[in-house]
């Protein structure tokens, strides 16, 4: 699919954009990674001829919105504002303002909730008049439902200010509406009908029944040629939805995603062909740490250290120099994300180095997001009786330095004196009673937290199966983590952007991935990462990235392969990672923190105004 190669930092001077997705101001998924990295660019873009829409909830939006106040709203003389009024004047509750990230663009946020009275009457339009059912006791449906009525108000009413201020000097003349995913896409089919003068934009960043079938299919893409979309999206319970995303399809003027993998899944499961593709990026500003990113590496693999001490060594030890820190994140998809494949090559992996001979460990973390109690007991525990270990150990060395250095003062003698006679026997005794508390014969736990699905849970199934399960010969570690990583965790202590610094390598090998941030995230940040041809990155990678492996991103192919070849493939990958010497580690992060410029927005929003004239072109 042909697209342009340079795009004009002005675009469209006569049009107004509106941007509409669910997880504006309201961090839900990778969505909200996608508009809020964009915003940036976007706005260097269009200006202040830039809008964004979305739901309102009070929660998510309190920390990332700021109202205009009533005096801003009023003396407001652009459309956006006067729609603002527009529709407060005839009772809707609109919030208008600033997105607290940067960039700061305008926002209108519409509480879905406000229109709940009037559900019954849209459920019953939306069946007449495009055949799409609603089911009564779904409040995720209701809400969309909602919302794609009051974001279609909105824009007609932008519309009509826009249509009485065309005579006005240096007004915009045309209102583009560009939806994301079928949450915000129920307003396209409405406005059509209406025959409203907006052009429409849709995107579909991975199509709803493809995510589902795949998850369950793992012939998917052998299959999709011949999947009946009204019989799976019935099967799985997803028949609105499915629905609302195909009249958004089919009702945009230009319809667009986010891949060449996707586009497969559109023509087959959407029956239409996208006009588009407009690939992911990232503000890589926020990324940069010119020089210090060495550093920071160094600095948040110290962090990990304290985690993999307390964890592993309670049971036994290891070299931390010589250890590598492997991991993978995401929604938890076992197959959809590759953990299958990680697993396998992992395991081929950990005899390849235990035949080898060589030295070294490799320590490899799961972050993912499961149903649990609490964080294992044992696991906190550890930790904190590390901790008692290192302040004891502070103890000891504050007082033996102090006492050395007395010692050293005033003797006449110049050799080393028994440094063990410079600690009193409060602290050897402590120091003994504390290593005797913390160790044991039992090995490391895999898992960090007491799931509610131990028995059935697929990571730990493998690795019970596999008996990859962290014995003192076991050359790969494995360390389950099903909670995301936060600066408050007891376990970490770092965030995860910390985290991923203070790793080696990224492993995301998917099967199922529209785009996939956590590959790119891992290069904004200078570290290297595996992704697969049947991810969009790994496929946009392969076809824009020339010596990609040598700039440490590794695609693994999967298109084609049987699960077996892909999982020798990514075992060879991983081994060659193991063999490297630090050096050689440490130049290919600076070549993969050198590489990440490319995939800025401002290269990469020239797919989206190439979308945009495509849409004002539309007859």
């Amino acid at each position: 699919m042909q697209l342009p190669s340079s795009a004009p930092e002005s675009v469209a001077p006569n049009t107004l954009l509106v941007e509409a997705a669910w997880e504006v101001c309201n961090q839900v998924g990778g969505i909200y990674t996608v508009i809020r990295s964009k915003v940036p660019a976007t706005v260097a873009g269009w200006g202040d001829r830039y809008c964004l829409l979305g739901p309102y909830f009070p929660q998510a939006a309190q920390a990332e919105f700021e109202p205009f106040t009533d005096t801003q709203v009023a003396a407001g003389r652009d459309p956006v504002a006067r729609a603002v009024r527009q529709l407060r004047e005839q009772g809707y509750e609109v919030h208008y303002g600033q997105w607290l990230i940067t960039g700061k663009p305008r926002v209108v946020l519409l509480s879905p909730f406000q229109a709940y009275s009037r559900l019954g009457q849209l459920k019953a339009d939306l069946w007449q008049n495009h055949h799409i059912p609603t089911p009564d006791h779904d409040d995720l449906l209701h809400q969309v439902v909602a919302f794609g009525h009051l974001a279609k108000v909105f824009v007609q009413a932008l519309c009509t200010e826009v249509a009485e201020a065309d005579t006005i000097g240096n007004q915009p003349q045309q209102v583009l509406a560009h939806f994301h995913e079928w949450m915000t896409g129920g307003a396209i089919p409405a406005l059509r009908r209406e025959q409203s003068t907006a052009r429409l934009v849709f995107t579909t960043h991975a199509t709803l029944l493809g995510r589902y079938l795949a998850m369950n299919d793992p012939n998917f893409y052998e299959h999709l040629l011949h999947v009946n979309w009204e019989h799976e999206a019935r099967h799985f319970n997803i028949e609105t939805a499915v629905r609302l995303e195909r009249a958004a399809a089919h009702g945009a003027h230009v319809f667009t995603t986010v891949s060449e993998l996707t586009v497969r899944e559109c023509m087959y499961l959407l029956d239409r062909i996208p006009d588009a593709v407009l690939p992911n990026g990232l503000n890589i500003e926020r990324f940069v740490a010119l020089h210090e990113f060495q550093n920071l590496h160094q600095k948040y693999k110290a962090k990990i250290h304290e985690f993999v001490m307390a964890h592993f060594f309670q049971s036994y030890s290891f070299d931390l120099d010589k250890t590598l820190y492997l991991f993978t994140s995401g929604r938890y998809e076992y197959h959809n994300k590759g953990f299958d494949l990680t697993l396998e090559a992992l395991a081929r992996l950990n005899y390849r180095i235990q035949q080898s001979g060589i030295e070294g460990q490799v320590v490899m973390f799961f972050i993912t997001k499961r149903p649990y109690h609490s964080i294992n007991p044992e696991v906190l525990q550890s930790r904190a009786m590390l901790d008692e270990v290192q302040d004891t150990c502070s103890a000891i060395e504050q007082q033996l330095g102090e006492r050395l250095f007395y010692q050293a003062a005033s003797s006449t003698d110049y050799q080393l004196p028994n440094l063990l006679d410079l600690v009193d026997d409060y602290w050897k005794l402590r120091y003994r009673r504390t290593l005797q508390s913390w160790k044991t014969s039992r090995l490391p736990p895999v898992v960090t937290h007491n799931l509610v699905d131990d028995a059935t849970d697929d990571i730990l199934g493998f690795v019970r199966r596999a008996n990859l399960v962290n014995n003192r010969h076991d050359r790969v570690k494995i360390v389950y983590h099903p909670d995301f990583v936060s600066s408050t965790s007891p376990l970490f202590g770092l965030d995860y952007g910390q985290f991923v610094r203070g790793c080696h390598l990224g492993v995301f090998p998917s099967y199922y991935e529209p785009w996939g941030y956590t590959p790119l995230e891992c290069v904004a940040r200078g570290v290297p990462a595996v992704t697969s041809d049947l991810s969009g990155f790994g496929d946009y990678v392969q076809q824009t990235v020339p010596d990609h492996e040598d700039k440490g991103i590794f695609v693994v192919r999967r298109q084609e392969k049987s699960f077996d070849e892909s999982a020798e493939e990514l075992t060879n990958m991983l081994w060659q990672f193991v063999i490297q010497n630090r050096r050689e580690r440490i130049n290919q992060r600076n070549r993969v923190e050198s590489s990440a410029e490319q995939f800025d927005w401002r290269h990469l929003r020239q797919h989206y105004d190439h979308a945009y004239q495509l849409a004002l072109q539309e007859s």
